[in-house]
């Protein structure tokens, strides 16, 4: 059994914080209250000034395994997310090749399994990722999919959305769209505006976003889907988000770190660390998302973790990839960009990073209760760290040198130890 002493409970489920112990025996929680470290227990872990709340669940993160193991793999990526305070992460499907197989998603549910965290697989809605013909949604689900997403492609077909959306419905699942109409677009992962034109490229406006999502909100609307809107970047995505909720769709959207933290300027300081899609865009659009955060319009907080080899990331602006790695800096940069200036508090944080996400995907994890999974994370709240090095394989992060705030000190999945920070547990 494994005791957990001293800290600061966050339960986002009944929104209750409180001081109190935390006993595991093996994959569940077993009691909360007062509990004397007695010497019966095999692990002890004093949480004196932490925050002890439930692990933390990605909805978003590319694992690169099978076929781009160069930039990382299945047992790489769980290590980041363990560091990061992650327990259960939903891997995409654009794999080489894409998980629109029943083959290629077993692979990826062993390897999971292995890792001691829950790496649970999204399928392709589209066979071969092309946006063409479904994918057997039925099997998919039976052999294990959670969910399913084309995420790096957007599906330009509106009948074959629709067609995915009321199957989605009668599988009861949820389907991630990345919403950038390429029709618009001429430079991928910059955004039109000052600084595409300091640059002298054209960019991506937020246009190619907010015309995507306006269309598959009024679809989801009309079929019942529970549909999210992948790692949101303009102001107008989130007005038209709000406005399909008030109206009854089941839409859902997530907000990454870097879109809620970093504005286009970041791209003339970091160059290619800064590129992603959909782009990071104006300090008007920051404060939207900030917002739509704050008022519950935006459900989620997920990293979009995107891992690349300095090869890529080194091309010029135009030709390297897109995207940045996340895991491991994303509850910090919450802590430090919306808890510290009263944003949020660190219970919403948990819930927009743990609770919100496991309800989406019907999982029985984010909360702290008896009879709960035993998925935790302790971190304290007001430790600050500067970034230096990643568990990932990969480091292609605009936010290495930087001091952040909030730091995991241990993370702990089906009670046990995945990651601590420090050598204050105890073994007996």
């Amino acid at each position: 059994m494994l005791l957990i002493k001293n800290g600061q409970i966050i339960d986002p489920e009944s929104q209750k914080e409180y001081q109190a112990d935390l006993l595991l025996d093996g994959p569940v929680i077993a009691g909360i209250g007062t509990y004397e470290d007695d010497g019966t227990w095999d692990t002890v872990i004093d949480a004196s000034g932490c925050v002890v709340a439930p692990g933390l669940v990605d909805v978003h993160v590319h694992f690169r395994d099978p076929g781009q193991l160069h930039k990382e793999d299945i047992h790489t990526g769980a290590a980041a997310a363990a560091a990061g305070g992650f327990t259960t992460v939903i891997t995409m499907a654009n794999t080489v090749p894409p998980v629109d197989t029943v083959e290629t998603l077993c692979y990826i549910i062993e390897e999971g399994k292995k890792t001691g965290i829950h790496v649970l697989p999204a399928a392709a809605i589209s066979k071969g990722m092309e946006g063409k013909e479904l994918t057997d949604m039925e099997d998919l689900k039976a052999a294990g999919a959670v969910g399913f997403t084309d995420d790096g492609k957007p599906l330009m077909d509106q009948k074959l959305v629709e067609r995915a959306m009321n199957q989605a419905a009668r599988l009861d699942v949820p389907l991630s769209f990345h919403e950038e109409d390429p029709s618009f677009i001429k430079d991928p992962g910059i955004n039109h505006g000052a600084v595409s034109d300091k640059l002298g490229i054209y960019g991506s406006p937020a246009q190619a976003e907010e015309s995507l999502t306006a269309r598959d909100c009024r679809i989801a609307l009309g079929t019942g889907a529970a549909v999210n809107i992948q790692h949101i970047s303009s102001r107008n995505t989130v007005q038209t988000i709000r406005a399909a909720r008030q109206a009854g769709a089941r839409v859902y959207a997530e907000v990454t770190p870097h879109h809620f933290t970093l504005t286009e300027e970041a791209v003339l300081e970091k160059g290619t660390l800064a590129k992603m899609n959909p782009p990071l865009r104006t300090e008007a659009d920051r404060q939207a998302l900030i917002q739509g955060l704050k008022d519950g319009t935006i459900d989620l907080i997920a990293t979009d973790h995107a891992p690349h080899s300095p090869e890529e990331k080194a091309k010029p602006l135009t030709e390297a990839p897109s995207g940045i790695i996340g895991l491991e800096t994303a509850l910090a940069l919450a802590i430090t960009e919306l808890a510290i200036p009263g944003h949020l508090s660190l219970s919403q944080i948990i819930e927009k990073m743990s609770l919100n996400p496991a309800k989406l995907y019907h999982l029985p994890c984010g909360c702290i209760e008896p009879g709960a999974p035993g998925d935790i994370v302790i971190f304290n709240p007001t430790e600050t760290w500067t970034v230096k090095k990643f568990h990932s394989k990969s480091s292609n992060s605009p936010f290495t040198g930087r001091q952040l705030t909030g730091k995991v000190k241990w993370t702990i999945c089906d009670g046990k130890v995945v990651y601590k920070d420090s050598e204050e547990v105890v073994h007996r």
